[in-house]
């Protein structure tokens, strides 16, 4: 089968019912934040709405911290600039010294690098110890094929949506966030570097300078603690985005891949077709995390080639791209499988995707990648990022039809080659 062959007006038909189910979704559920019941009762919709042309749909649960991936901004914004208030009203009154001061600020400043090195960076569940766990729930649906399963290709998207990124949604027309997110993280790097040369001039005989970084660089520190202000309000845990396009697109995605090859009468000869909607990618790709440690063996070492293809946004066309490297540039997708993807856009008459990075944040697929699962990510968002990204701005009227009937054409495209040759030698 090829995608030129495929009904166009089966296209057509699943991009009006994503709209609706998007709107409806919205509408009936609200919100959805990671572990929630809101999320797991429109899991339950698409389950009921799945089971009518899937031969297998089943949920997995999962326990997690939803908050842990991000209130770890408060936390380290608050402790570091109480650490610098409170050690320079201590120098200023003669209880320290500018030494013992930069001493104490340097070591929660490295604190606090150190956690955002482990969850923003890397994606660690480091923080989770210290949050209240709830259960998340995976849902899978599968179309199985008519003969023996030799390959089996997975379209995910996650069903959760994000806390509120107050950065966004107040600097519509600002570059607020790419300003705050500066100084806070080149702030606290500065502030670090200045507390060790100081830490050396204490201890090595630096001349002039190492006098002017005893008695002066202290102050620096201030405009460190005044950007922690700004990571302080950064994000608003009262308010969750509606989540229409970031990424009940990608859900729908999923889900349509499966209803257009029923609709189309479609029954693949030896490759199985899966609809993954994951919880839990918002709390730091937990859902995810979970599902590739427990199926790793079925997708690795079963014998059946199994791909992953997160979809993730289906919105800002001008940048529909095939996501090849993720998670802040530090992982790197299968080439194979993103190449098809990419093959399997320009044939269906998209030449003008591109790989692409998602350099700030990651995707679920960054999850399956790390564990040794076959995966690479198609997304369609302004990465500067767009207005709508982790804010109330995100709803249904935000659509855009034109984009997802793109993303259903290269994901139909995706299948039928996989289906036909695989990853190759």
């Amino acid at each position: 089968m090829k995608i030129a062959d495929f009904p166009q007006s089966v296209i057509d038909e699943n991009v009006d019912y994503t709209v609706k189910e998007i709107t409806n979704v919205i509408k009936k559920y609200g919100p959805r934040e990671s572990g929630n019941e809101n999320c797991l009762a429109a899991q339950k919709h698409i389950k009921k709405e799945m089971d009518t042309f899937c031969d297998e749909t089943r949920f997995e649960s999962y326990k997690m911290a939803p908050k842990a991936f991000l209130h770890w901004t408060k936390l380290v914004s608050a402790a570091i600039f109480l650490a610098v208030v409170v050690c320079g009203i201590l120098v200023f009154t003669s209880v320290i010294t500018f030494f013992l001061a930069q001493c104490i600020v340097g070591g929660f400043v490295f604190v606090g690098l150190f956690i955002t090195v482990m969850e923003f960076l890397m994606y660690k569940q480091f923080m989770d110890p210290l949050y209240k766990k709830v259960e998340g729930h995976n849902l899978l649906g599968v179309r199985k094929p008519r003969g023996e399963v030799k390959r089996r290709i997975i379209i995910s998207g996650h069903i959760d949506s994000a806390y509120e990124w107050r950065h966004i949604y107040y600097g519509k027309k600002f570059p607020l966030m790419g300003i705050c997110m500066g100084a806070t993280i080149g702030g606290a790097i500065i502030s670090f570097v200045l507390a060790v040369i100081t830490i050396i001039a204490k201890f090595v005989d630096m001349g002039s300078f190492g006098e002017f970084m005893l008695n002066y660089s202290y102050y620096f520190h201030f405009f460190t603690a005044l950007a922690m202000i700004t990571l302080f309000l950064f994000v608003d845990f009262k308010t969750i985005s509606p989540g229409a396009n970031d990424n009940l697109t990608g859900t729908y995605a999923a889900v349509a891949a499966l209803r257009m090859l029923d609709m189309a009468g479609i029954d693949l000869e030896n490759t199985e077709v899966c609809a993954m909607i994951t919880d839990g990618e918002e709390a730091g790709l937990r859902g995810c995390k979970q599902w590739a440690k427990d199926h790793y063996d079925e997708y690795v070492n079963s014998g059946v080639e199994t791909a992953v293809l997160c979809v993730d946004t289906l919105t800002d066309l001008e940048y529909l791209n095939v996501y090849n490297r993720d998670m802040t540039g530090t992982v790197k997708h299968n080439e194979k499988f993103s190449r098809l993807v990419m093959d399997s856009a320009v044939e269906a008459g998209h030449d003008d995707l591109k790989f692409a990075n998602v350099f700030f944040g990651s995707s679920d697929a960054a999850a399956f990648t790390q564990a040794g699962i076959t995966s690479t990510c198609l997304a369609a968002m302004d990465p500067s990022p767009a207005d709508y990204y982790h804010n109330r701005r995100d709803s249904y009227d935000r659509l855009v039809p034109e984009a997802i009937k793109t993303g259903y054409e290269v994901i139909l495209s995706t299948i039928f080659n996989f289906d036909e040759k695989g990853l190759g030698d």
